[in-house]
């Protein structure tokens, strides 16, 4: 089970025909939206950024697997919460969870490596 099914309990969206960051700037343009709060399909959802970031934890072979880790937002901040294997993998995650659009941080002082 991937990432958005355990958290959100929803099947993956369909791929949009443009990237991501594009649906998330248009959105915030056309409809005044903060970033942090368009969701997968172009349309304002409260969770938006930690849906996406699910996704991408999703398209990423090195940790689509992980299953102690949940995602939350609050505002533009994505947090991590869980347990992760190793050091590596937590800076993984970090790093594709700071490249979605709209994320101003990572918050990961309640995560635990080992």
């Amino acid at each position: 089970m991937g990432w958005f099914k355990r958290l959100f309990g929803l099947e993956k969206p369909e791929p949009q025909a443009q990237p991501m960051t594009q649906v998330v700037q248009q959105a915030a343009q056309s409809q005044s939206i903060a970033p942090a709060k368009v969701g997968p399909d172009g349309n304002f959802d409260q969770s938006g950024l930690a849906k996406r970031v699910a996704l991408a934890f999703d398209e990423d072979s090195e940790v689509a697997d992980i299953d102690t880790v949940w995602v939350a937002q609050l505002s533009g901040t994505v947090v991590l919460k869980g347990q992760v294997p190793s050091q590596e993998i937590l800076d993984k995650l970090v790093k594709i969870a700071s490249a979605e659009e709209g994320a101003t941080g990572v918050q990961t002082d309640q995560v635990t490596v080992g």
